[in-house]
Order: structure tokens, then C-alpha cells, then sequence
């Protein structure tokens, strides 16, 4: 397997290759999101021709210690339930290296601080991680590389998170991305790596030498993080780890015939004891997929600098997209015929490098503000009608379900996604997709920084999909699925008694059918906070305003007028608020 790759004359940092073996002496591979022994080029760089081995994983306690203010259980940046995965994933991997004679060394604190303190004091002469295109990342490895090179030790930092090097891609399109995901099929063509096999297994590593004054610790448990008054009535049912992502893996791909009949958009998003996909997302650290009825993508879910330190997400990637791309293709060759991108499982893999790529690419792509792709829309900045959505209150069921098995589980189905971000922003509540994006990106067991603000922007018709008039209906479209309503009656059992005639929209229940599925709507289940077919006729119109402000402005919008845009909008909801009361008079 070669690992080989240029330097970018680009501006963007590129990842460092190996200029010249160190031979005999200690390597350091600092696992980040490339939690996994397969497919592990930094790991099998690092044990070539090494007396010593250091695996080291960092954990920063101000990411992980409990916020007591957060808006769910776990720490300021991220869910308990991710938090989890993340240490169960540490622990697969502490496991694995054990069998190879080594182990997992824990160590905490500020990460570019603890691992230079480890290149001086165990005389580092090979630093080896996965290269990552996040601007936090991108900002943290300067740090390290910088010191590496002073000191003269060797930097190996391999593309290996993503099928290609966004950096590549960038460089063909004359150093600006693709901002089409058929124009980036043109550019990317096929992997060049893809042709050999990838190195999946390792036989053993060379041992760890002292670890001097470096204080190491076990994988710590969700208790000794502090978590221990926090309960739970039902759990995420996906556990963390290379083992259980691999074991996934080879489920999916027996079945051959399914494998090669992928086809998206289609899947029930209310099967939620069999989920209709392959939840490998949460070990990729990434949720591809495709909803072509809507010619709207989903793959969930961070900045150029200057960022903020709490818009960095908990990566894994216990499974290898590089792997499961090889699987794919194997398959794809042992059948007589297969779906194609952009539809296909390999589809959804190339959707996800597309939108690294464009990620890497754009300035505050995390943002509406400063983001040159990013349409700039008087969205509101209601906080009652977020935490509403957020906390399962809007009144819609079928959205309220969803919202709940987020919390609960940390995943849903992609096309429940869309739905429950569409409702918050262009199709009812019209709330700032930004907003929507935080909660995502603490919920989510597979959020993923690049992932998930482009979702958002495309599920808000802020980039990439334009066509605001498609909305999702927040009773109709889930009926279609589950006409029972199963999936309601399973996450909200407040209404697991409602007749099925008025499971999606339970306000329309005469009292007395109300009082006989004991849930009385405005006491024990909250009324509608808005009607749907006002709010997104209400939303339709403003994105209209919004669109032609952009056009006239050639998107140079700035507060200003955004400001000018929300008087306006609320000056004509008063005129024909007006002109309504004055019809009905007469």
C-alpha cells in the first residue's frame, strides 16, 4: 500500500509526509478520529523500524468534564451519549493494541500542549497522526508540526479519514471546490489507492519504552468523568468501537443483493427496531445519505479561524471509509448489476468527501455571516420556539418523536432528519439554521463538523438546494411511512393510547376521545405552537424577499440590510394582518 502524497502549494495547511525514515528509534501516534487498528497508515508507519511505540489519545477535561448549564446531560461540547461512544471506541482500541503488545496511554490536558510535552520527554524522533481537515485540528497540528520541526523530528500525517485529499481536489478546480457534486465526480475521478489492497491488519507493535513523568491513565468511565447522578430510561442501542463497526460491516455486505440495490432516497425513516440503513455512520463519524425525491442530501453532522474552542466535535472513525469503499467495490463486482452513484452505498461515501472538501475550502463555513455560499436570511432568534423543537414541545408528534429518539438514541433515520430541520427553519419556525446545527452537533452520536453545517444549510435552502417551496409536512409525511403511528407511540407514550385517525395531528381529537386516551392536548400534550400551513406559507414568503435581496445584492448583503429585510417583512405581515381583520368586518 503506498501512502504518497504532495505538498499543496494552495494556502491551505497540507498534510506533512514522511521525508526520511528515523530508523531504531520512538514513534509517537497520536490517535485523534482514526480510532481503529485496520486502515491505519499513521500506526503502521510509526511501527517500521521503531524500538518503540507510544499510542497516545488525549483527552481535554474541558470537553468532557459535565456542564451543569447544557440543555442535556454531558459536557459543554458535546452529549452523553457521544461522550459514551467516544470511550467505549477508546476502549475497543485499548483492547486491540493490548493483543499486539501494546495498549491505549490516556493523557489530559490541552492536547498540543500534553503531546509536545511527550515528543521532548520520551525523545520523540517520529510523530505520526491522521491528517484532518477541521480548522480546529488544522489549527492544533500547526502548533505540534511547528514544534516537530524545530526539534527535528520526523512529521508522517497520511490522508486517510476521507477517500480523497480535499487538497487535491481543490488544486485540479484551480484552487477553489466543487461546489456541485457532480462537478466533484468530474474532478476526483477514482481513488488512487483504490487499485491495492489496503493494510488491514497489523501482527504486532513494538513495545511502549518508559513513560517518564508523563502521568498515564486507564480509559475513564462516564461516572469517574463525573456523571454519576445521571439516568437514563432508554439508552443509544449503538455501542462504540472498531470491533462493533467491523461486525456491522460484515453484516451489511453479506447480503449481497441488498448491497448492490441500494438505492436512496428510499428507507422508512419510522423503523426504528430494525433501523433501514446500515448505522455505520456513527463509526465512520459521519451520516451519508442521499433524498433525491427532494433533490435535497443529508449527511450528518467547524471553522476558519478565528474559531471558537467549543465547535470542535468528538471524532472517531473506528471504521475506515477506504475499507468500506474496498467492500463495496468487491461486491459490486461479484453482481450482475448495481445502483450508481449519486444513489448507490458508494453514492453516499463520495457525498461525504465532497462536502470535506467544500468544507475545507470556505471561509466560515460554519455560519451564515462571512460565508460566500451561504444565502444571508433575516432568520428569527426565537429561543422559546428552539427549545420547543428542541425539547420535543412543537405539538407536532411525528416531529416531537423524533426529537426524542435524538435525545435518547443520538441517531435517526436521515429522512427524519430532514423533516425536523426543515420545521425549524424555512418550513415553519423559521429559526436560524446555526441554532439547529448546535443542537445536532451535541446530540448526535455521528455528527460531524463539515457534515452537518452543510446539511443545515442545505436542509434550510441557505446553499447548495434552492428550491424553498418543498417542504416537508410535519403530519403528512411521517403518516406515509406509519399510518399506526408506532414510532409516536414508542417515543412519546403520551400518546400511545391516541386512535390512529388522530395519532399526527391529536388537537383534532374531540375531547372525549382526548380524555379516553387519557392525554388531554394543551395539558399533557402541548397544542401546535404554530399551524403549519400558515407558518410555512408565512416562511415561503419571506425566503422570497430574502432570495431577491441576495440577487439584487449580488450577495454582498450585509446587516444592514438584513435588518432593512426583517422591517419590512414584519411591516407587511402587519399591512395584511390589517387588510384580513378589515375583510372579516365586512
Amino acid at each position: 500500500m503506498r501512502f504518497s502524497h504532495t505538498l499543496s502549494k494552495t494556502p491551505f495547511l497540507a498534510p506533512i509526509m514522511a521525508s526520511g525514515s528515523v530508523s531504531g528509534s520512538a514513534s509517537l501516534v497520536w490517535f485523534r478520529k482514526g480510532l481503529r487498528i485496520h486502515d491505519n497508515p499513521a500506526l503502521e508507519y510509526a511501527s517500521k523500524g521503531s524500538k518503540s511505540v507510544y499510542p497516545v489519545f488525549v483527552i481535554d477535561p474541558h470537553y468532557m468534564e459535565p456542564d451543569p448549564n447544557a440543555f442535556s446531560p454531558g459536557s459543554a461540547l458535546a452529549g452523553l451519549n457521544r461522550i459514551r461512544f467516544l470511550l467505549e471506541s477508546l476502549v475497543d482500541l485499548d483492547l486491540s493494541l493490548k493483543k499486539l503488545g501494546s495498549r491505549l496511554l490516556i493523557l489530559k490536558g490541552e492536547p498540543s500542549e500534553v503531546v509536545i510535552r511527550c515528543l521532548k520527554e520520551w525523545d520523540i524522533k517520529k510523530l505520526c497522526f491522521e491528517y484532518d481537515t477541521e480548522p480546529y485540528y488544522q489549527a492544533l497540528d500547526k502548533k505540534v508540526k511547528d514544534y516537530a520541526s524545530t526539534a527535528g523530528i520526523e512529521v508522517f500525517s497520511p490522508v486517510s479519514h476521507t477517500l480523497f485529499n480535499p487538497v487535491d481536489i481543490i488544486q485540479k478546480n484551480g484552487g477553489r471546490p466543487a461546489l456541485s457534486y457532480q462537478s466533484f465526480l468530474k474532478l476526483a475521478g477514482q481513488p488512487s489507492w483504490a487499485s491495492s489492497p489496503l493494510s488491514i491488519s497489523i501482527s504486532s507493535l513494538p513495545p511502549i519504552a518508559d513513560v517518564g513523568s508523563c502521568e498515564i491513565t486507564e480509559v475513564p468511565t462516564v461516572e469517574e468523568l463525573g456523571y454519576r447522578d445521571y439516568e437514563q430510561d432508554e439508552l443509544t442501542p449503538f455501542r462504540g468501537g472498531e470491533s462493533e463497526a467491523l461486525k456491522r460491516l460484515r453484516e451489511s455486505i453479506s447480503n449481497k443483493e441488498w448491497v448492490a440495490n441500494f438505492e436512496k432516497p428510499k428507507g422508512d425513516p419510522s423503523a426504528y427496531a430494525k433501523p433501514a440503513t446500515t448505522v455505520l455512520s456513527p463509526y465512520l463519524k459521519t451520516y451519508t445519505n442521499v433524498d433525491l425525491s427532494h433533490h435535497c442530501i443529508c449527511i450528518l453532522c467547524f471553522v476558519t479561524l478565528p474559531f471558537s474552542p467549543f465547535l470542535i466535535s468528538l471524532q472517531f472513525g473506528c471504521l475506515s471509509s477506504r475499507y468500506f469503499y474496498q467492500c463495496l467495490i468487491n461486491v459490486y463486482k461479484n453482481v450482475k448489476k448495481h445502483t450508481s452513484p449519486p444513489v448507490s452505498l458508494v453514492g453516499q461515501l463520495l457525498w461525504r468527501d465532497f462536502f470535506y472538501t467544500v468544507a475545507f475550502a470556505t471561509p466560515n463555513f460554519d455560519r451564515m455571516k462571512g460565508n460566500r455560499i451561504c444565502k444571508q436570511i433575516p432568520w428569527n432568534n426565537d429561543d422559546e420556539l428552539l427549545a420547543a423543537w428542541r425539547e420535543a414541545r412543537t405539538g407536532y408528534p411525528w416531529i416531537d418523536a423524533i426529537m426524542v429518539q435524538l435525545r435518547k438514541w443520538g441517531w435517526m433515520h436521515h429522512l427524519a432528519r430532514h423533516c425536523v430541520a426543515c420545521f425549524l427553519t424555512r418550513g415553519d419556525l423559521f429559526v436560524h439554521w446555526e441554532k439547529g446545527r448546535d443542537v445536532f452537533e451535541r446530540l448526535l452520536i455521528d455528527s460531524d463538523w463539515a457534515l452537518n453545517n452543510g446539511n443545515w444549510m442545505w436542509l434550510s435552502c441557505s446553499s447548495f438546494f434552492y428550491q424553498y417551496n418543498r417542504i416537508y409536512s410535519p403530519v403528512s409525511f411521517g403518516k406515509k411511512y406509519d399510518p399506526n403511528g408506532n414510532y409516536i407511540r414508542h417515543f412519546l407514550p403520551v400518546l400511545k393510547d391516541m386512535p390512529k385517525q388522530y395519532i399526527y395531528e391529536p388537537w383534532t381529537a374531540p375531547l372525549s376521545v382526548q380524555t379516553q386516551a387519557k392525554c388531554i392536548i394543551g395539558r399533557d400534550y402541548p397544542k401546535p405552537v404554530v399551524s403549519h400551513d400558515s407558518a410555512s406559507k408565512e416562511c415561503k414568503r419571506k425566503l422570497g424577499e430574502a432570495y431577491a435581496l441576495n440577487q439584487k445584492l449580488n450577495g454582498q448583503v450585509s446587516e444592514d440590510d438584513l435588518k432593512d429585510l426583517r422591517r419590512k417583512l414584519e411591516e407587511d405581515k402587519e399591512q395584511e394582518s390589517g387588510s384580513r381583520r378589515q375583510k372579516q368586518k365586512l
